[in-house]
Order: C-alpha cells, then structure tokens, then sequence
C-alpha cells in the first residue's frame, strides 16, 4: 500500500505542473500581451506629445497627451503587479511541490536503510542457502527462492524510485530558481516604470503651471469651442428633423406604415436591416482613427486648468497625428457634408436610425449620398494652430444623442 502511494504521489507531482501550466502560460502570454498595448500606446501618445510641442510651448493638447500617458503608465505598473502575483502564486506551489518531495525522499531513503540492514543480515552466499535449505517442505523452499528474488527486486525498486523523485526535486528546485529571478527583475521594472510615473506627474504639473498663466486665452478658446458646439448641434437637430421628415413622405408615397414616433425615422427594410446590424454590433464598432487616444470622454467635465469651468462634450474628441485619415466605423450612406466654424468640415454619415458625426476634418474624401463600407476614408483630421490634432467624434439615435465610447471596441 505504501509502495502505491508513493508512485501515486509522485504521478501527482509530475502531471500538476502540466495541468496548470497551460492555465498559468495562458494568464501569463495575456498580461504580456496587455503589456505590450500599453507600451505601444505610450509611444503613440510620446508621438503626438511631439507634434504638438512644435506648434507651441505648452498647450491643452500636450496636457491631454500627458495625462493620457500617465492613464497607460497605471496599466503597465497594474500588469507587472499582476504579473508578479500570478509569479508568486506559481512559486508558492513550486515550494509546495519541492517540500512534499524532499519529505518523501527522505521516506524514500528511510525505507530503503531499513531494507539494507535487513538484507545484511543475509549478505553472504552461505546464509541465504541455509535460508532456503532449512525450509521444511519442498514448497516452503520455493516461497523462501521467491522471497528472495522479490526483496532483491525491491530494493532495485526503492533505487530507481529514490532516483526518479531525487531528478524530480533537481527540477523543482530548478523552476524555483528561475521563479525567484523572475521575480527579481519584475521588481527592478515595476521600480523604473513607478519612476517614470513619477517624471509624468511632474511634468503634468509643469505643463498645468504654464497654462494656468495663459488663463485668458484659455478662457477666450472655451467660449469659442461652447459656440461651435452650438451651431454643431443645431445642425445636427435640423439634419435628423429634415431626414425624418424626408423618411417619413417617401414611406407615405410608397404605402408603407407611417404610425411610429414623431421622434423616430421610418425606415426602409433595406436601412432597418442596416441599423439592427450596426446596432447589434455596439462596442465592437471600428475606430474612426487608426492611431490616437479620447482626449476628451462624453458629457459634462471640469476644465484640466481653469477652476469652476466645465464643458459640454456631446460625443468625444480622439488626438491624433497630423495628417490621420478617418474613417467610416459601419457601412452606410454619407447624408451631410457641411463647414461649421470651430469645426471646420464635418461629415455626418446614415446607418438606419443612426447618425455618425466626424467633425473638425481638414479634408473631405466623400460626398452626399455616397455610400461608405468600413475603414473607407471620410477624410483627414485637422490640426490647430496649437499643432493638435483632434477628431470630435459624435453618434445619435434618431434625436438622442448617446455616448460613441460604449459603441466602438476597447483599445
């Protein structure tokens, strides 16, 4: 039963480490992968941090891009914490398994002392035969003859068994080792990368001391974004109207149902399938940039600088490189191409009941009427006197204005 339970034990140990280091591999290849995006998105932010330091010494647009940077650095710290626990986890097993190895070759070897002292007791030649000899039957001789060979066997057993778990322990005590290095040098990085949070923190005070002293033209740019926002949203409000109105005739003029909502567009069955697409597919919707961050999120937010000021975003705004195309994030059919000032050109695109709004575009690629697939280009995204370039992003429901953030896939 012993001899049972020892080659049970030790099957254990050998296929623990394969069952769960699929699992941990698994864990492990995802938080390396996290990783890697939040680099990357350091280096993208670094980029337009660059571009905007150009144009000017200190602007919103820098500050935006500093602080997006120091959102990513919490991630990349937060991955290596999460790194070095999942690291911890694995090592505390591994101590587990060397401990209950080490205890079971000491058993091992115990058992195996007592059996040489028992077999030296019968050493020679001469004591086993007067063993067997001595028997006092002709069975009794056979079952001594098969005694013999049996705890010979034995032994050889207990050898290669003592063997097999010393070679497993070598290994163990080997993984620990390289866990415990491990260890060590994702304490030296999350070191440097706190460190790195840290000159981020710092220069994100600077850039809010430098801009703090520029308070009125600060203020002066709010209330001319506050304007553009309004003439954006009026011409959003009589967009949508005229679109339900126009749906609304062509369904009479064609004998389809016009009972719905006031508030609501009557659709064709061709645009009904085309809004029950896009809207089965919210937060999986392609970006309407390849590069960049959301500078600014949806709704209502205090000013980064000036104290008591707070802003209306009804969509978000994306920073981006200079010259960045953008692009449709659905199939649909392109419905306005207008100019408002503090906007500059603006694209508003139809997908059924939705309206996508790409606004404050240098160029535009599309026309009325036109219609557009995923990833066709809408046009290139402006870039201000301050060397910021930013994509003002919005989508609506018939009327209702809803947040593009939740709509498009996490980055």
């Amino acid at each position: 039963m012993k001899a049972l339970y020892k080659s049970a034990f030790f099957l254990i140990v050998l296929l623990l480490p394969l069952i769960t280091q699929a699992q941990k591999q698994k864990s492990k290849a995802q938080l390396e992968k996290e990783k890697k995006e939040n680099l990357n998105r350091i280096k993208e932010a670094n980029r337009i941090l660059q571009q905007t330091k150009v144009q000017k010494e200190a602007s919103i647009g820098q500050l935006n891009a500093i602080q997006e940077k120091i959102s990513v650095q919490k991630g990349v710290i937060s991955t290596i914490s999460r790194e070095i626990k999942l690291l911890e986890s694995g090592m505390k097993e591994t101590e587990g398994i060397v401990g209950e190895l080490q205890a079971d070759l000491e058993s091992l070897k115990a058992e195996y002392a007592t059996m040489v002292y028992a077999a030296s007791k019968t050493a020679n030649s001469y004591n086993k035969l007067m063993f067997v000899f001595a028997a006092d039957s002709f069975n009794q001789m056979v079952r001594r003859l098969r005694y013999l060979q049996q705890y010979s066997e034995a032994r050889k057993k207990q050898v290669e068994q003592i063997n097999k778990v010393q070679v497993a322990l070598t290994g163990q005590l080997r993984t620990l080792e390289s866990q415990r290095e491990e260890k060590r040098g994702l304490l030296d990085k999350q070191m440097v990368e706190n460190k790195n949070l840290l000159s981020l923190r710092t220069q994100q005070d600077g850039m809010i001391q430098k801009l703090s002293k520029q308070e009125e033209q600060l203020k002066r740019e709010v209330a001319q974004r506050q304007q553009a926002v309004k003439k954006l949203d009026n011409l959003i409000a009589d967009i949508v109207k005229e679109e339900m109105a126009r749906a609304a005739r062509a369904a009479r003029e064609e004998g389809r149902a016009t009972s719905g909502s006031a508030s609501k567009i009557t659709l064709t069955p061709e645009a009904a399938l085309i809004s029950s697409s896009f809207a089965g597919n919210k937060g999986r919707l392609a970006w309407p940039v390849d590069r960049g961050f959301i500078s600014q999120k949806f709704g209502r937010h205090n000013h980064p600088v000036l104290k008591g000021v707070v802003t209306q975003n009804n969509g978000i705004d994306i920073q981006t490189s200079q010259g960045e195309p953008a692009r449709a994030i659905f199939e649909g059919k392109v419905l306005t191409v207008a100019s408002v000032p503090g906007m500059n050109n603006i694209v508003m695109v139809q997908h059924g009941e939705y309206f996508v709004v790409y606004a404050k575009l240098r160029t535009v690629s599309v026309k009325e009427g036109q219609d557009v697939k995923p990833k066709d280009v809408i046009g290139t995204v402006y870039t201000d006197a301050n060397g910021t370039t930013e994509l003002q992003f919005q989508l609506w429901k018939n009327n209702t204005n809803l947040n593009p953030e939740s709509w498009i896939r996490p980055k």
